[in-house]
């Protein structure tokens, strides 16, 4: 074999380590941590009483300037007493004597534990609301049914069916979708309302200045110096039919006998829980948009590309002191109007959109925003935190006037079939917020429209044909390696070709490599010259790779939907079979490893183990019986190195995938190790077939080569010309 083809082989083959080491290691190999984690996208951090759980009830000694978007926000004192809710604009030089203030209605009183909205019983609503006593904000959304491991969900399900609610899971086994987060000492319910600018005058709203006059509806009151009401705020949140949208109605109402000019600012969706299972990071802020009306006249589409970006975005803004995130560069070029902004996690969001509602409300803008910016709480690493800002823009308020400030609120799963059939998720196209992609220098290659397309049939198949999610696998694996057969037995024809002329070939090409042993550039020449002349082509040799490349997009694609969707999220395999012995956890969740056996966990260098795995163990058995049986044998003129490199390339695989893939989602697993199982069987019939052909006869020289097999033959004329540029007429003739 000649230098040239043997460094071409090489070099394809560790290709393969290099883009699956590239794909699966760096993107799921760290979801070892053990379940039930306080933190994470699994996980919930613990929340304080709801109570005591909000900001000081003392006046912020701070606040936000009338232009929001120039520095990053003032750190609050980490003194509970006089700590102040974070602004993201620069300090206003201080008021000493404020035109208004805010205060609790007269007659009434500030709540000391407000009424939630919704139920954790998921026949009564699918999540429970409870709000915080300032700032009229939400301090912790709970989902009724979704749990934080498949233990707890398996225990929630038999109870249920047993109704023995006795039975059920602790509550803090519930999976919270979203709830205040900690600023240093202070706590920023979600969606809170912090300032209301009137005039040049900043009213903080971050106080138990709030009174309740129903479950979800709270009102403050705007006073001026002599303490005559000249204002009035309300917020009122209405759970929508999902159970997991909110419409939020905020109304001022100017109730001087002067026009004011009024702006809001509240809290916006912010970090969702850092996840420990996962090395890659999995949070994401999108934004939805509406194109001006040089390109849509109507203003109905709603779109979101090119508007997602991981965290780290947002974080190296704050840190460059440029905090705006919308509008940004692209949004202002494109004119683009906002329609939806949220952040996300492996499997839920937490969004703010415009309040659609037809026919009564037709725009899908959300124009009660005009700025979004972000600030931090000024911790590194996996400490660190996010928030957001959500500036309103200045409206006219004229005297006995009233104004909205509307928006709408979307805490839940990224489940297509709420996002993409309810409204007014499905009108705002909020389904643009799924995306299966893993983050960080491999996303390209994820194919994210592959994986897109691959849940759409999977679903279909478990729906309407296997009624399972294990089966739907194996059924996927079926189709694809139908697909995949004419183009297997093309590849296997062309190996056993290639080895069957090479072993021929022997003695002519140890001719050739004594007799041109001191002019290596002539003999490639000759050794080439002879492979054209016996129809020989090193594409023989390296398509036979071919059907395992074509299944690499499937396998990516295949990892980031099992990873990412939250329809397979705690899903067994198999009708939940093994389940039925005594809750064996095996297969029980197809997107976690398939933990055959589990144990305390035991850290590694890493990560930490806590579970052994079967799937990728068979898998590397596997793969040792196909590398043994199938493989084609070694070329005859191999020399004893080159025998140890492609030994050495066998056992890589064999050894190196099982252990790349062993804290992958068992789905992915289950597809690889049945798709080899029925390529060893497809394999031992084609080789029935090819054992019957004859393959020593010359392929006839004027067929139309294959688009690979032209590539590699050109490649390699190219690269004898450039080592002997004059020699380019006479190899040609030859």
């Amino acid at each position: 074999m000649s230098p040239f083809l043997k460094r071409f082989l090489i070099t394809s083959g560790l290709a393969i380590v290099v883009i699956l080491i590239g794909t699966i290691v760096a993107q799921g190999s760290g979801r070892r941590a053990a379940d039930g984690s306080k933190s994470g996208t699994d996980a919930t951090s613990t929340a304080a009483d709801p109570a005591t759980n909000g900001a000081p009830s003392t006046t912020p000694s701070t606040t936000p300037s009338t232009t929001p978007s120039a520095t990053p926000p003032t750190t609050p004192s980490t003194d509970a007493a006089s700590s102040t809710p974070p602004a993201t604009a620069p300090a206003a030089p201080a008021v000493t004597a404020p035109r208004f203030t805010a205060r609790v209605p007269a007659g009434m009183t500030a709540p000391e534990a407000p009424q939630h909205l919704g139920s954790l019983d998921p026949k009564v609503a699918p999540a429970r609301f409870t709000f915080s006593r300032n700032a009229a904000g939400i301090d912790r959304i709970v989902a009724a049914d979704i749990w934080l491991t498949v233990e707890d969900a398996d225990q929630a399900r038999r109870a249920r069916a047993k109704d023995d609610l006795a039975a059920l899971p602790d509550d803090s086994r519930r999976y919270v979708l979203a709830e205040s987060s900690r600023f240093n000492s202070v706590a920023l319910p979600v969606l809170a309302a912090r300032v209301l600018e009137i005039d040049s005058a900043q009213i903080s709203l971050f106080e138990a200045v709030w009174a309740e006059t129903a479950p979800g509806a709270f009102t403050t009151e705007i006073v001026d110096e002599s303490g005559a009401a000249v204002g009035r705020f309300t917020r009122t949140f209405r759970v929508g039919p999902t159970g997991f949208d909110v419409a939020l109605e905020q109304r001022f109402t100017n109730l001087s006998g002067a026009p004011m000019r009024v702006r809001l600012l509240q809290n916006g969706p912010g970090d969702r829980p850092y996840d420990p299972k996962t090395l890659t990071e999995v949070r994401r802020f999108h934004f939805g948009y509406l194109y001006p009306e040089s390109r849509d006249p109507s203003r109905s589409v709603v779109s979101a590309n090119g508007q997602l970006y991981d965290r780290s975005k947002f974080s190296a803004q704050v840190a460059e002191d440029d905090p705006v995130v919308w509008p940004n560069p692209s949004s202002t070029e494109g004119g683009l109007t906002l329609s939806w902004f949220g952040s996300t996690d492996r499997y839920f969001a937490l969004a703010v959109h415009a309040p659609y509602a037809p026919p009564s409300v037709k725009s899908k803008a959300l124009t009660s925003v005009a700025e979004i910016s972000t600030f931090t709480n000024k911790r590194e690493g996996t400490e660190q935190l996010l928030f957001t800002s959500l500036w309103s823009p200045f409206v006219e308020v004229a005297a006995g006037a009233e104004e909205s400030f509307d928006i709408g609120i979307y805490a839940g799963p990224l489940d297509r079939k709420i996002l993409a059939t309810a409204e007014p998720m499905s009108g705002l196209n909020m389904q643009a917020i799924i995306v299966y992609l893993m983050s960080g220098c491999c996303s390209w290659c994820t194919f994210a429209w592959l994986a897109d397309g691959m849940l759409w049939f999977l679903s279909f198949l478990r729906t309407y044909v296997v009624f399972d999610w294990g089966l739907a696998i194996i059924a996927l694996v079926v189709v694809v390696r139908v697909v995949l057969h004419p183009w297997q037995k093309k590849s296997q024809i062309s190996m056993q070709r290639f080895s069957r002329g090479m072993t021929a070939l022997k003695p002519e090409l140890d001719a050739l490599q004594k007799k041109f042993k001191d002019d290596p550039q002539r003999m490639q020449q000759e050794q080439w010259r002879l492979f054209k002349e016996r129809g020989i082509s090193p594409a023989g040799c390296v398509g036979g790779m071919l059907p395992t490349f074509a299944q690499m997009p499937i396998w990516m694609a295949l990892y980031a939907m099992l990873f990412f969707a939250f329809e397979l999220r705690q899903q067994p395999a198999f009708f939940g079979i093994f389940q039925q012995f005594g809750g064996w956890l095996f297969l029980a969740d197809l997107a976690e490893p398939d933990r055959f056996l589990t144990f305390p966990a035991i850290s590694l260098y890493f990560f930490s183990v806590s579970s052994l795995n079967l799937l990728p163990i068979l898998m590397g058995v596997v793969f040792y019986l196909q590398q043994k049986y199938m493989t084609p044998p070694m070329a005859p003129n191999m020399t004893d190195e080159q025998k140890s490199q492609q030994a050495m390339m066998k056992w890589m695989m064999v050894i190196m995938f099982p252990l790349m893939t062993y804290a992958a989602p068992s789905g992915l697993t289950l597809y690889i190790l049945t798709s080899t199982c029925i390529g060893i069987i497809e394999s031992r019939s084609i080789k029935k077939q090819v054992d019957a052909m004859d393959l020593t006869a010359k392929p006839d020289p004027n067929a139309r080569k294959g688009f690979f097999a032209r590539a590699i033959e050109q490649a390699m004329e190219r690269a004898q010309e450039r080592k002997n540029p004059g020699e380019k007429r006479r190899f040609k003739e030859r």
